[in-house]
Parts: C-alpha cells; structure tokens; sequence
C-alpha cells in the first residue's frame, strides 16, 4: 500500500502571525455581526429609557460589545435577556471567545518562542564557528562539492553556504545546511560567512569574473586559507590563480575531456565517469603511508598508486624520486569505493601508519 509523503512546508513566522490575526478579526467581524443582526434580544443600560427600557443597540454597541465580550473583560452595560440571545452568547460567542484568546496568545507566544530560538541558534553557531568550509555559489557544482565532503565525513554544522538566490537558501536549508544571503564579492557577506576563520573556502558561482572577485575578497580576509575555484573558460584560470586560489578547476575543459573520451573509447568514459561517482565502483582517495609500507616500490602496494605526495609535492608514481616510499609520504591512490572481502582498505583496521612512527 502507498502511502503519500509531501515536504513539510515551512513558512515566515510573520506569515503564521498575519494568517491568524486575519483568523481573529474574522471571528470579530462575525460576532459584530451575530449581535447586531439579533440587536433586539439585548439590553443597553446606558441607553435605557421609559419608553424603551432595553435601550437602543446600534452597529457602534455591536462593535463595544463584540470587543468587551471577546476580550473577557465585560463591563455588563450591554447583555444578552431575550432565550435566543443567550443561547447565542452560550453556544456560539462563548466558543468563539475562547478561540480568540488562543488565537491571540498562542500566536504572540509561538512567534517569540520562535525568534528566540532562532536567535540562540544563530549565536551559537557563530561562536562554534571555525575551521569550518565555505562554499560560494549553491548551483549544481556546489551541491555536487558538498555531497563530496559529507560523504567524506565532514559534518554538516561546518558547512557555511553563501549565494544570493532564494532557490538557493531553499536548496542548502532542504540539505540543512547554515545559509549567508548575499553577493560573495562584498566583505560585509563573506564576513558574516566567518571566511576570516574557515579552512577551505570553494568558489562555484555562474561567472568568472564573480569567481575572480570573490577570490580576491577571500584572500584579503582570510590569507592562510585553502581556495578552491572553478572556472569557465581554461583562459580564466591563470587570472584566478593570480586572484588567490590555490586549486583551479577548468569546467568547460573538464566536461570537454569527458565528452571526448567517450566518443573515442566508451569504456574509458564509463571508467572517468565511475572515478568522479562516490559511493560505487572505483575511487581516487589520499592516504597515509603505513608502517609496513615503508621502503617499498609504489607499484608494488594493494591500492593502485598513482601519485605520492612528499614534502608538499606531488610526484608521478613512476617519478625516480618516489621509487622507494619514505616515511611522512602520503598516497593517492585508485580502490574500490567500498571495503572488498577481497580488496581490504589499507589503514582502516588499526594499522601503523608511517607518520605516527618515532
């Protein structure tokens, strides 16, 4: 049996606060009604009389009465002596009294509940902050950007997302993700963004020439962080490093090679593609060097390395430099995405690794 599940729709706190104070002025405009159109069955001492001695209800009377009534507060000037008329005030006002008090007060409580709530997650956010990744532009780089380090085991809470579009504040809230609305090329939103005190900062938005100036504002905030940017056009990219970015990720290129990888060798594609795919088949990781590695040859490790990493540098597996593997190298290497019965993750089941060795 299917069952139907829809997203929960969540909406302003002002919004709730208009939708029930038009709730509560219909029920006063009802009740207003209710009274005068049954004005006969009440009595007004105030305008009581010989003559007439129930006194003179009027729209204005409706109205006083109404607001007295709903507010608890009766004064009793004006009451109810005809049998239909109390029965009204008994099943029908009465009811709507209590609606409106709980529309009212219920209303005023939730909203300051609400905000104060969002108020003290906000600062205790900003004062965890730190050592955390920005990420500017939440189109489908950044997305793709933030679902890789997740899966990598990055927590959510340090992920600070900055975009101006509202499709994109919809799109990181659904991922729970802490959104900064704003042009990322201003130092007031990068600011508010924490950049000063982030490790990483990735630049995905839809311009180049955005991406150049966000770099730019982010080194000048932040001098020691690691920036990651992707541009458009290969011609860009010696402009972005010149900006500030460490790493520079050509994406017209990149998608470039792909496509003609696949029209020269479909199996050589599947494999490009099932290297960028997490989670299945084959993947490019970075690993530590273990104890027992220590010595050997690249080529002769369970993982398939491809390059190593000494002294900051990267080296080519086959470099004559990185024949022998030394301790503090690290490796980056091509495994299955998932731990094998066959293919076990080196590092991963309490093994030495070389950089932990005295």
């Amino acid at each position: 049996m299917g069952v139907v599940a829809l997203p929960e729709r969540i909406r302003s706190p002002w919004w709730e606060l208009g939708r029930r104070l038009l709730a509560a002025l219909a029920i006063l405009v009802g009740t207003v009604m209710l009274v005068y159109f049954d004005r006969e069955g009440y009595r007004d001492s105030g305008d009581a009389t010989a003559d007439n001695p129930y006194g003179v209800i009027s729209l204005v009377d409706a109205i006083y009465y109404t607001t007295v009534t709903l507010s608890t507060t009766g004064y009793g000037d004006i009451s109810p002596v005809s049998d239909p008329a109390r029965l009204v005030n008994a099943f029908i006002i009465t009811p709507l009294r209590i609606a409106f008090l709980v529309l009212l007060i219920g209303t005023t409580l939730e909203v300051l509940a609400q905000r104060g709530r969002e108020l003290f997650r906000i600062a205790r956010w900003r004062k965890q902050m730190g050592h955390h990744v920005v990420v500017i532009g939440y189109g489908t780089k950044g997305r793709s950007a933030v679902e890789t380090l997740v899966n990598n085991g990055l927590d959510r809470e340090h992920v600070v997302v900055v975009d101006p579009s509202p499709v994109a504040l919809a799109d990181a809230h659904a991922d729970q993700l802490a959104v900064i609305t704003g042009d990322a090329t201003r130092r007031g939103v990068l600011q508010r963004a924490g950049v000063a005190d982030a490790d990483q900062v990735i630049i995905t938005t839809g311009r180049d020439d955005s991406n150049v100036l966000a770099a730019l504002t982010v080194r000048q905030l932040n001098p020691d962080a690691w920036i990651v940017a992707a541009v458009s056009e290969q011609e860009n990219a010696p402009l972005m490093r010149q900006s500030g970015a460490d790493s520079v990720i050509t994406s017209s290129d990149a998608v470039g090679r792909l496509l003609g990888l696949s029209t020269l060798s479909p199996t050589l594609g599947t494999v490009m593609e099932d290297l960028l795919t997490y989670g299945e088949g084959l993947e490019v990781a970075e690993r530590e060097l273990l104890v027992n590695e220590v010595g050997m040859p690249p080529q002769s490790l369970p993982d398939q390395v491809i390059a190593v990493v000494r002294d900051e540098k990267v080296y080519r597996y086959f470099d004559p430099v990185v024949t022998l593997l030394a301790r503090g190298d690290r490796l980056v290497v091509v495994r299955p995405a998932k731990e094998l019965p066959w293919a076990p993750r080196p590092g991963t089941h309490n093994e030495a690794f070389a950089a932990d060795e005295d």
